[in-house]
């Protein structure tokens, strides 16, 4: 795994539960701004998700992704809910409310 990876996994583990961050933010806090979309494919492969909370990363406008790696968004959205996270009538995640960016 890359060091860039290794920093992805690092960082996500740093949200509390409770709150989420974005692709985005875990790009900027890794050094690398422009690279959301590899933060992306990188949770893909989270392989431990117990220690790695990747379902506390969302889209910037606190949507969740079609594509939630152990099940889909709408599992996604039982566990954040599980933990706290509050969202908006239109299914989104309260960014304003819960976004975390204490890196």
């Amino acid at each position: 795994m890359s060091v860039f990876c290794d920093t992805v996994f690092a960082l996500v583990r740093k949200i509390p539960c409770g709150f989420v961050s974005t692709y985005g933010d875990i790009a900027f806090a890794a050094g690398r701004p422009r690279s959301a979309r590899i933060v992306g494919y990188t949770l893909h492969r989270n392989d431990d998700p117990e220690t790695t909370p990747c379902h506390r990363v969302v889209f910037k406008d606190g949507s969740l992704a079609d594509g939630y790696v152990f099940g889909g968004k709408d599992v996604q959205r039982g566990i954040l809910e599980k933990e706290g996270v509050v969202f908006t009538q239109d299914g989104k995640v309260d960014m304003e409310k819960c976004r975390f960016l204490g890196f």
